[in-house]
């Protein structure tokens, strides 16, 4: 079965960095798009940025020039650069893959990301 793997989350301050990762595994079939999104405390999963499998990606307004998308088709991975990190980006972070000839969404298990000084 479909499992996907995220790292990278932690506590860092105002304006650091993070790098996430999320490793995808468990079938043959190939991702079409990856995604991450975001849930605060009190607050709705919200999408943070996305990325086709031909390299087209999207962001949310609000981490546009922050944040950066990047996936390794080879490899089945997705990466999520922060930088310049806020206090309101601390949230759970998930990475999301649908696939070409499998239904539905599939996510991982979740990372915190605590922006505090």
């Amino acid at each position: 079965q479909v499992q996907l793997v995220e790292s990278g989350g932690g506590l860092v301050r105002p304006g650091g960095s993070l790098r996430l990762s999320c490793a995808a595994s468990g079938t043959i079939f190939s991702i079409d798009t990856m995604g991450w999104y975001r849930q605060a405390p009190g607050k709705q999963r919200e999408l943070v940025a996305g990325i086709t499998s031909g390299g087209s990606t999207n962001y949310a307004d609000c981490v546009q020039g922050r944040f950066t998308i990047s996936r390794d088709n080879a490899k089945n991975t997705v990466n999520l650069q922060m930088n310049n990190l806020k206090p309101e980006d601390t949230a759970v972070y998930y990475c999301k893959v649908n696939y070409y000839s499998l239904r539905g969404d599939y996510w991982g298990q979740g990372t915190q990301v605590t922006v505090s000084s």
